[in-house]
């Protein structure tokens, strides 16, 4: 298997390279500065897999076409999305990267025929309205992110999320399984930069103000990736169920934090 990373030198993204060499996949890490490619390609040593580094901004990707031509580079089997503006820039530059050049990947890898997988790393507070399973003082957190603290990513994230989510669906009523994609989005909480504790609570969660390792964000996308039956939003932050147990109860259980929002809406937004 060969994976488009982008973002490759985000914290995330730098736990998870060894993972998936570890797995003999190849890894396309698509980094911006030139300045990081040693650091990425150290990555690789002494690893089954093949790791090579694409320099190239998510800022110059303007439209699907321009996504389109990095994957036709690439041929990637899947694409991986753990980019973002990071807050540098301004909200324009969120806008661009987190929303617009995200759009832009995800329309892209659903039209490559040799694209079947599309894991998005957002975040946990993404959604419109208040689950049934999250109490209202956790909600209220959430509400205060994305309507204070960080207004423009909560609605670059929340585009970009919608889109994939109208976009998986609308890919199942017109191909089924003749076609089959895996668009996953994984949303963690706030990052953080402690050990992995290989311990979380994932699928849904209560905990709307809650806190995950970036290396344990990093080991359940290996484990969603290397599976055939995960999609769906997936909520995640550290908890008490072992990793593994819980990546499998979650595809087991088709658990997908979707629910409560308007689904039918967001494909009627997007494909009128």
């Amino acid at each position: 298997m060969h994976v488009l990373l982008l973002g490759g030198h985000g914290k995330v993204a730098l736990h998870l390279t060894p993972l998936l060499l570890k797995r003999a996949w190849n890894v396309t890490s698509v980094i911006r500065n030139p300045a990081h490619e040693s650091e990425i390609l150290a990555l690789g040593q002494g690893l089954k897999g093949t790791l090579n580094v694409l320099l190239s901004s998510l800022e110059d990707v303007k439209s699907p076409s321009d996504a389109q031509k990095i994957i036709d580079t690439v041929t990637p089997d899947y694409v991986v999305w753990s980019a973002g503006a990071g807050g540098k820039g301004g909200a324009a530059r969120t806008i661009t990267i987190d929303q617009e050049a995200a759009k832009h990947f995800i329309t892209a890898s659903f039209a490559s025929p040799g694209v079947s997988k599309f894991l998005m790393v957002s975040y946990l507070g993404s959604r419109r309205k208040q689950p049934s399973w999250m109490p209202d003082d956790e909600w209220a957190g959430v509400v205060k992110v994305n309507t204070e603290v960080l207004p423009t990513y909560a609605q670059a994230k929340q585009e970009a999320d919608e889109y994939m989510t109208a976009l998986a669906v609308q890919r199942k009523r017109e191909s089924g399984l003749a076609r089959p994609f895996q668009a996953i989005n994984l949303r963690p909480g706030l990052l953080t930069d402690q050990p992995a504790t290989r311990k979380v609570e994932l699928g849904i969660t209560p905990k709307g103000r809650g806190s995950v390792t970036r290396e344990d964000v990093a080991i359940v996308a290996d484990l969603l990736l290397a599976r055939a039956d995960t999609e769906g939003w997936i909520d995640l932050v550290n908890g008490e169920e072992g990793v593994e147990e819980a990546v499998e109860r979650v595809a087991r259980e088709k658990v997908d934090a979707v629910v409560g929002e308007d689904v039918e809406g967001m494909v009627k937004r997007f494909f009128p």
